[in-house]
């Protein structure tokens, strides 16, 4: 290592040692860049001592950081121990160009009178030299310094800084959102990194990712090589409008992403999974078509190939995100009634269930708040019957309580089963953690008693099937009880029980700790003694729930058919059960608004005349297709083609058809038509 670098090292400077006689001996050069001889040192090979502040301070021209700023104060955050790094960067520059100056000139003195004639006039040379250099040096290091901030307060500038000159999302005060989604937290590798650490996670994916180039960073979804090569197939997002500090804006189809749309409608009226892989294969990134074929892997066990298209699926909307859409802020909306954004809705919603199955709630979480930011208001896909199991996974307590005490206001979530069991859940798992202060675990445990008595009297109707869920036998006192009885379940609206089914079919394990199932005895003996002495709480419960509960919305509807619980499956209303649900729009809005409409499908049957009609209203096995026109030839209709279906078409209804079948009948039942006992 060179002399140089070991006194840069050190914070030491050139020509900063005291000077003796003869030690400025210079040679002067014509470059006046040359390098200058290394400092005198003493008969034991070390350097005199002292040497950091006294003597000639002649400074090197390269070296930006001064020895004084280093010997103020350490640098903490980029602040100084006692004031801010901007405030003195021009007092501190003024100071010690001053300083400098005078110690140079006092210097000058003593080497004048020391040395002779002829190195006092060398010397006069090379200090005016150096304090030209100097000077440009300190205005260069002025800039500069200028210019250095602090990289976590460069970040929070960006994420707090104020919108109001373009239709953004506008400042974030110093709490975050409710619903404020970090960017780190939807990568699943993140989450898994902490489990397994990041050499097993990301250990064979690097070399794959480098192997070919993607148009851009994602935070949805990582690329993949085995990928199609990404072209735009035509989806696109806009900007309606901006108000009251949200952003609405919905995606856009183009005419070819239009015409692959109504092929895609085509195909699944064919019920046919391969004409979507034919189509795939022209248009591999049509988003509706990767989301159908990814349900029908789903159902051939294919787990790892319907994961993989709802993730390209994503990929291909975050490519077409407008410029000012913003996954993290919470003010970006989309309408659901729009069928273009519910494609985007569905791709979340599958990639959340996948996160979960896969072992991570916390990033399932993150997808849950997304897709609930997306319309709070009328929450589409019904997200609040799942965000407070995903943050019991996630051991995400404070979050939780935090959301609970924010909306319960104005969104009464104590009314829905899951918030009103989940919530004393979570303050009961949070006084268990022995690293918080004796006061906040009593407190919380108070809290948990007093909520989770109010929901047994508001839904007494869930303690036996949790106890059934959890293999736990009640006792007799429980069990024969007629507020916590079989009559208690029985009694409860359909939509009530249909909720209570959701959310035990789906967090009932979360109950079966020893600790959590003593602390819920406890409290069940509580709420019989509430019960016995005749509260009036006790009644004016039972009221509410004859009246709020008489029919569930559509959006519960549509969350129960997505999460697949079999239990709320089966407690759906006929009317839900007996329609056609597709799985890239399950019960679609009935208010849905409608960009463009897909062309009425052309019956060739139409094409024909008279008697082909009348034909085509009798047997329903009769078609048009054998006289069709030929597209290579002109010999215009194959009239023997259609007469051969026409004849067997006639066959099979006449093969079909028995008229003494009903007289038959009614010989055998001469009583008539009467009810069934």
């Amino acid at each position: 290592m060179s002399r140089r670098a070991l006194r840069r090292l050190r914070g030491e400077q050139r020509g900063q040692e005291p000077l003796g006689p003869g030690a400025l001996q210079f040679a002067l050069h014509d470059d006046d860049d040359a390098e200058e001889e290394g400092p005198k040192r003493d008969t034991g090979g070390r350097r005199p001592r002292g040497a950091g502040k006294e003597g000639v301070c002649i400074n090197n021209r390269f070296e930006l950081i001064n020895i004084e700023d280093l010997e103020e104060g350490p640098v903490v955050n980029g602040e100084r121990a006692d004031r801010l790094l901007t405030d003195t960067v021009v007092s501190g520059d003024r100071r010690r160009s001053q300083s400098g100056g005078a110690d140079t000139k006092k210097a000058g003195d003593v080497a004048d009178a020391a040395a002779p004639p002829e190195q006092s006039t060398i010397s006069g040379k090379l200090r005016k030299k150096k304090k030209k250099q100097k000077n440009k040096k300190n205005t260069t290091g002025e800039i500069l310094e200028n210019g250095l901030e602090d990289i976590d307060r460069i970040l929070e500038r960006i994420e707090d800084g104020s919108g109001s000159s373009r239709p953004g999302p506008p400042p974030l005060s110093a709490k975050r959102h409710v619903l404020y989604v970090e960017h780190r937290h939807l990568n699943p590798d993140t989450e898994l990194k902490r489990y397994f650490g990041a050499r097993a996670v990301l250990g064979e994916q690097r070399p794959r990712q480098r192997q070919r180039v993607y148009p851009k960073c994602t935070w949805l979804t990582t690329p993949k090589s085995s990928w199609p090569r990404y072209t735009k197939p035509g989806l696109s997002m806009r900007l309606l409008e901006s108000r009251n500090g949200l952003s609405f804006f919905a995606f856009e189809h183009s005419e070819e992403y239009q015409q692959t749309q109504h092929k895609f409608l085509a195909a699944v009226e064919s019920m046919e999974p391969n004409n979507i892989v034919v189509l795939l294969q022209t248009s591999p990134y049509h988003v509706d078509s990767l989301l159908q074929l990814s349900d029908a892997c789903r159902f051939q066990e294919d787990q790892e190939m319907a994961r993989d298209l709802v993730e390209r699926a994503l990929y291909s909307m975050e490519c077409a995100f407008h410029p000012l859409f913003s996954l993290t802020s919470g003010t970006c909306r989309l309408d659901y009634r729009r069928p273009e954004n519910r494609s985007f809705y569905l791709a979340l919603y599958k990639q959340m269930s996948f996160l979960e199955k896969r072992g991570c709630p916390r990033t399932a979480l993150e997808f849950c708040k997304l897709i609930l930011s997306l319309e709070p208001d009328e929450d589409p896909l019904c997200m609040l019957l799942l965000i407070d199991h995903l943050a019991l996974r996630a051991r995400n307590h404070d979050y939780l309580i935090r959301l609970f005490q924010e909306w319960e206001a104005h969104r009464n979530l104590s009314q829905l089963p899951n918030f009103a069991f989940s919530v004393p859940l979570a303050y009961f798992l949070l006084s268990q953690q022995a690293d918080l202060p004796e006061q906040e675990l009593s407190s919380a445990r108070e809290q948990a008693s007093l909520l989770i008595r109010q929901a047994l009297i508001m839904f007494p109707g869930a303690l036996l099937p949790l106890l059934e869920y959890c293999s736990v036998r009640p006792d007799a006192t429980v069990a024969t009880h007629s507020f916590f009885g079989p009559d208690a379940e029985i009694s409860q609206p359909p939509a009530l029980s249909q909720l209570v089914s959701l959310y035990l079919g789906r967090s009932h394990f979360l109950w079966k700790e020893p600790a959590t199932m003593s602390w819920l005895e406890e409290n069940v003996h509580e709420v019989l003694q509430v019960v016995e002495s005749g509260d009036p709480a006790v009644g004016a419960c039972e009221s509410r729930r004859k009246v709020l509960y008489q029919r569930a919305p559509r959006n519960i509807h549509r969350h129960v058919v997505l999460s697949e619980v079999k239990e709320a499956v089966a407690a759906l209303p006929p009317d839900v059960t007996t329609q056609s649900v597709m799985g890239f729009d399950p019960l679609p809005p009935l208010d849905t608004i409608y960009s463009y409409v897909r062309p009425e499908r052309l019956s060739p049957v139409s094409h024909g005349n008279t008697i082909a009609l009348f034909f085509r209203s009798l047997l329903p096995n009769y078609s048009m297709e054998g006289e069709r026109l030929d597209d290579g030839g002109a010999g215009g209709l194959n009239h023997n083609q259609g007469l051969n279906r026409l004849m067997l078409a006639v066959r099979d209804m006449m093969a079909n058809f028995h008229v003494h079948d009903a007289e038959v009948a009614r010989e055998d039942s001469p009583e008539g038509d009467g009810e069934w006992d």
